[in-house]
């Protein structure tokens, strides 16, 4: 396979490493990502300066291109521009910390998914229960291996992987768990705080996501020692609310704003 790497925890990042060096023994392997952090800053796109792609060497040995935009940027210029090999697979990890629940909303290694999916690419997203990862070792030999499955085995077109594995070593990880994401609501807080100069600034935070006890749900498949695998969907159109705001009669209200308006 080629295989793109990427990630948001900048090209220096220990998980990302790891799981190139389980891949590049059987794999062509490009590693292409933030020259920095990028966490939590979901998909976006740089559009109002130049973006750069440079060469760059890392761990004494390793090389790959570091970006200076973020992880969708990263697999933007990966897929049409600076790589020689067009990729079968794009994996974004392994990220210290779970995407689970609303998580999945904010994650820039889930935009990096994502934004392979929308290219036509095998999309993976990879995360570990954290933040303290203790070995990203055993979660790359799981994705070296899954990877494999997933090319042999394709996805749809604009769907890709959401995988959340657990802090533990292998003996201790209970199986794989096909989950679907969790949506409940999340416990947030700002804090409105003051510098040294008496200006105001915002601390933005929150608590610790819960997921009950659904087994079905990535953030409760993860608790109870699961490796959680959610296919997620580019198309977020609510295919329910679809039918139900046919009976809304819009056509109606623009008719009479019309009628209001003529007269």
């Amino acid at each position: 396979m080629n295989i793109l790497l990427t990630n948001d925890d900048g090209i220096h990042a220990p998980g990302l490493w790891a799981i190139y060096e389980h891949l590049a023994g059987a794999h062509h392997v490009d590693v292409v990502a933030p020259d920095r952090e990028r966490s939590a800053i979901g998909h976006a796109i740089t559009l109002h300066q130049p973006l750069r792609a440079n060469r760059t060497s890392v761990n004494g040995g390793y090389s790959g291109y570091a970006v200076n935009g973020t992880p969708a940027d990263c697999v933007k210029l990966g897929l049409s521009k600076i790589l020689a090999l067009s990729p079968d697979v794009v994996i974004a990890g392994a990220n210290p910390g779970a995407n689970v629940g609303a998580n999945l909303n904010y994650s820039g290694t889930v935009a990096a998914a994502k934004e392979a999916a929308l290219g036509g690419t095998i999309g993976i997203a990879v995360s570990i229960e954290g933040p303290d990862v203790d070995n990203y070792g055993y979660a790359a030999l799981f994705i070296a291996e899954f990877s494999e499955l997933v090319y042999a085995k394709g996805l749809p077109f604009g769907t890709f992987l959401n995988v959340n594995i657990p802090n533990r070593p292998l003996t201790e990880i209970a199986g794989v768990r096909i989950s679907r994401q969790g949506v409940g609501i999340l416990s947030e807080y700002i804090e409105k705080r003051k510098d040294p100069r008496r200006r105001t600034y915002f601390w933005q935070g929150r608590d610790r996501q819960t997921f009950g006890t659904d087994p079905h749900l990535d953030g409760t498949a993860l608790k109870q020692r699961c490796i959680s695998v959610t296919p997620v969907k580019c198309d977020m159109t609510d295919y329910r609310m679809l039918e139900d705001m046919e009976e809304w009669n819009l056509g109606q209200m623009v008719r009479s704003l019309r009628d209001d308006n003529e007269t």
